[in-house]
């Protein structure tokens, strides 16, 4: 049991540890604090994506199986993916309403969404 615990935290730290790795690689943060946001954003979203998907598929006992422990990793790894890249859109999204007022913001999100269905 004692190994399961330690196996469990090592495939979900080294998951995550690697979509970070990547996330932050492939998309560079333009500052200090967008680095430290998009390793925050990565690791919830890793975390919580994969285990909304262990817990809605009952896959609690792929945990007994090196095999399963791996492809379990993947899916914290797979999830964690597109964590930084949601938070940076909403961000892009937010600096340039910089200035507006709530009416003018939620007519553009109006505007969007008028455009998106057409």
């Amino acid at each position: 049991a004692a190994f399961n615990l330690y196996g469990t935290v090592m495939m979900v730290a080294l998951a995550v540890s690697l979509v970070v790795a990547v996330v932050l690689i492939m998309r560079f943060p333009r500052s200090p604090q967008e680095w430290v946001v998009g390793l925050i954003c990565t690791v919830v979203s890793s975390l919580t994506g994969g285990s909304f998907i262990i817990m809605k598929w009952n896959l609690h006992e792929w945990v007994t199986d090196i095999w399963g422990m791996i492809t379990l990793g993947g899916f914290f790894f797979i999830c964690g993916l597109p964590g930084w890249a949601i938070v940076r859109w909403i961000f892009n999204f937010i600096n340039k309403q910089e200035g507006k007022t709530i009416v003018e913001v939620m007519q553009d999100l109006k505007k969007a969404k008028d455009d998106i269905q057409s």
